[in-house]
């Protein structure tokens, strides 16, 4: 009876946790549910303009408000350039102008019947303007920008679209080589560049964990739960940015979306193969499932928690940028970031308690008190540590160091847009192609708005400008040959001046003329502003540095002062910090030698230091978390060095799991057409691999080693230094 009595009450406390399993499960069905379909929509909120993302103080922002009073219709107008190259005659410029007067009769698919015209500004001219060299003609195609923002009926973006329909019209004239350039034709091919986020991206990285995970578990059915977990994560954090970014609370673009994408799923599977290896080392150690998952539970709690906490911190700090872009991807990631802690510390151990042990096979773990993580590799390594402590963090900096030496050599100016594809779309070859037969700034000019009174002397100090190679001002009408000249417009007592470069409107160079043309312009007129996309990108680069110069210390402050709670320690956090921002400097020191001699890029943009440092530093001290908390747990029953060994011994495979598999996912951006993401994709999976290989398996054990007791201070924690004996 009594043995009866004891199963009955075994039984009832056994429903408790798994009535709360249900109602996890239940519960995220139902948000997953919801927000599932909003995350399909993601692309349709996404904002590319880049020149939107400037403060209002800057000076090509208050250029651009003012340039806008020269421009006939009330709307903002995105220009497309088509490029003809060929022969440019009596009969061919004909053929030009019956297309330029007919190309607003063009229909545009998925528009309910709307033509070209209607996403044409209003009361434009367009006709086309034949080279100097009679072998090409530009047509600029004035678009009007409010309509362009309103998706299709399709729910897709416009630009895209009427940039299609540009260049198959232009295909269609004969005779000529034809191009779509100019702001508008980047953008159309910036879209369909993020177009592929939502569909090859995802898939490519979920393809990737998938088989990493199966390596991992060796489990036909494990890695299965795992990732679930983490598209589920996706979908709730992917469909929350949707409607904030839907309603104007957050900027999302197509960058901050691919970024969101690999960063849940990279960190969602970190804490994934944290919980389940813990789960699975206290399955040795309880015969219930449901007390195994409550101690693990306990045990990974903290580290996931200060984990997400500075990764999360890291990135909010990015709220600090001038940049509405960078502000943007702060609390864009930290929402996916939030999800992905709420799914795998409520949703994932629900799911493992309700299917019991056999998901792990054919590795079922039995409750026989065996730690089969006390052999292997990783003993190995934790016995090299502790033997050689001195002599193995003093190698592991020096090839640090080494490499380190060559971040300096960074080119961080930035890139022009021609140079930001890691192929070759149509408007980069129509760039190139405008470049052999006009100035290279034109259809792109320089823009400066000044008081009338300035105009004269003005043009005369703007004419003997470096790079400049004509200035004109805005006229009443178009300038049409056999015609009469328009007048110069004047609007409040101001003048536009439009300046044409000799480099392309896009390129560093063309951005390096800017402080010069405004030393000029300001000195013969001191209250005229410098604007036009040149300006724009040259102020963005400015701000770029701005931030790297505010957000990177504070970002150390933040993390410093999380990582001193979580370990009750001030000289622990000093450590990690340091040798983090070490393994950041050598990552971007290979990046230099890798981007130079192997990719052959030109450059990286400038916030590719700002990006690679959060991510780096926000990451790579999740993996020195994860083990400096196991070892002060190991710590307060063996003593700092013994917690040492078995800390870096029980913790090797499942933080190289973690960090194979975040690094993976960041290196899925390579396949993005995108220089910079390719960049960042693979300065986080180089920067991670390194925390996790050598940082976290050899420098930050052997330092804390060759410290001691120390490493703790103030607190007194870890006083006992027998050595731990490891099974061989």
């Amino acid at each position: 009876m009594a043995q009866h009595g004891r199963r009955k009450e075994k039984q009832k406390s056994a429903r408790k946790p798994i009535w709360l399993a249900i109602f996890f499960i239940v519960a995220w069905l139902g948000i997953g549910g919801t927000t599932g379909p909003l995350f399909g929509k993601l692309s349709s909120v996404q904002q590319n303009d880049s020149s939107g993302f400037l403060p209002s103080s800057a000076e090509s922002t208050k250029a651009g408000e003012l340039a806008t009073k020269f421009v006939d219709q009330d709307t903002s107008v995105l220009p497309a350039l088509i490029v003809f190259t060929g022969d440019v005659n009596e009969s061919t410029l004909g053929a030009l102008n019956a297309f330029a007067q007919n190309l607003g009769n063009v229909p545009v698919p998925e528009s309910d019947g709307k033509t070209l015209k209607d996403f044409i500004a209003q009361g434009s001219q367009i006709f086309p303007i034949p080279s100097q060299d009679g072998k090409a003609a530009i047509m600029s195609v004035p678009l009007d920008d409010s309509v362009l923002a309103s998706p299709l009926a399709n729910n897709e973006p416009a630009l895209p679209v009427i940039v299609e329909v540009l260049r198959a019209q232009a295909e269609a004239v004969g005779g000529f080589e034809t191009h779509v350039t100019g702001i508008g034709g980047i953008l159309a091919d910036l879209f369909d560049s993020f177009g592929t986020i939502d569909t090859s991206l995802l898939g490519t990285t979920l393809i990737v964990v998938a088989i990493i995970l199966i390596f991992v578990y060796r489990s036909p059915f494990l890695w299965f739960i795992p990732l679930l977990c983490s598209v589920w994560a996706l979908a709730v954090g992917g469909g929350v940015v949707y409607l904030l970014a839907k309603n104007d609370i957050i900027k999302l673009d197509g960058q901050s979306q691919g970024i969101l994408s690999v960063l849940v799923i990279g960190a969602a599977t970190d804490y994934a193969l944290l919980l389940i290896a813990r789960y699975r080392e206290e399955l040795h150690h309880y015969d219930s499932r449901f007390t195994a998952m409550r101690v693990a539970l306990k045990g990974v709690f903290e580290p996931i928690l200060a984990s997400g906490l500075t990764v999360i911190a890291g990135l909010l700090v990015l709220s600090l940028s001038d940049l509405a872009q960078v502000r943007g991807l702060g609390p864009v990631s930290a929402i996916g970031i939030l999800a992905a802690q709420l799914v795998m510390l409520t949703l994932l151990p629900a799911i493992l308690v309700l299917v019991g042990r056999w998901i792990f096979w054919p590795r079922i773990p039995r409750h026989d008190d065996v730690d089969e993580k006390l052999t292997g590799v990783w003993n190995k390594v934790a016995n090299t540590v502790g033997k050689n402590p001195r002599r193995t963090w003093i190698t592991t900096s020096a090839m640090l160091l080494a490499a380190l030496a060559f971040a300096t050599q960074l080119n961080t100016n930035g890139l022009s847009q021609t140079d930001a594809f890691t192929g070759n779309p149509d408007s980069v070859v129509g760039l190139e192609k405008l470049a052999e037969h006009f100035p290279a700034g034109q259809g792109d000019p320089t823009v400066i708005v000044a008081p009338k009174d300035d105009l004269g002397m003005l043009t005369t100090a703007l004419s003997g400008a470096p790079g400049v190679s004509s200035v004109t001002p805005t006229l009443t009408g178009m300038a049409i040959p056999g015609m009469p000249t328009p007048e110069i417009k004047y609007v409040d007592g101001l003048v536009r001046l439009e300046v044409t470069l000799d480099k392309q409107a896009d390129s560093v160079e063309a951005q390096d003329y800017i402080p010069g043309i405004r030393e000029v312009a300001h000195e013969v007129s001191p209250t005229s502003l410098v604007g036009g996309s040149t300006a724009v990108s040259y102020d963005l680069q400015q701000a770029n540095k701005r931030d790297r110069n505010l957000i990177i210390p504070v970002a150390l402050l933040v993390i410093g002062i999380i990582l001193a709670l979580l370990l009750r320690s001030l000289l622990a956090p000093i450590l990690l910090m340091a040798t983090t921002v070490l393994s950041f400097g050598a990552t971007l020191g290979i990046c230099h030698l890798v981007f130079t001699h192997v990719f052959d890029f030109k450059g990286t943009d400038g916030s590719f230091p700002l990006f690679a440092f959060v991510f780096l530093v926000a990451l790579g001290i999740d993996y020195n978390i994860f083990l400096m908390t196991r070892i002060r747990e190991e710590a307060i029953k063996l003593g700092t060095r013994p917690g040492i060994l078995k800390g870096v011994t029980v913790t090797g495979g499942v933080i190289t799991s973690a960090g194979v598999v975040l690094a993976a996912t960041f290196a899925v951006l390579g396949t993005l057409p995108l220089v910079f993401l390719v960049e960042l994709g693979f300065a986080v999976a180089f920067g991670v691999l390194l925390d996790t290989i050598i940082v976290r398996s050899l420098l930050v054990p052997a330092l804390s080693y060759d410290i001691g007791a120390k490493i703790w201070w103030p607190s007194k924690l870890g006083k006992t230094e027998e050595p731990l004996v490891l099974a061989k």
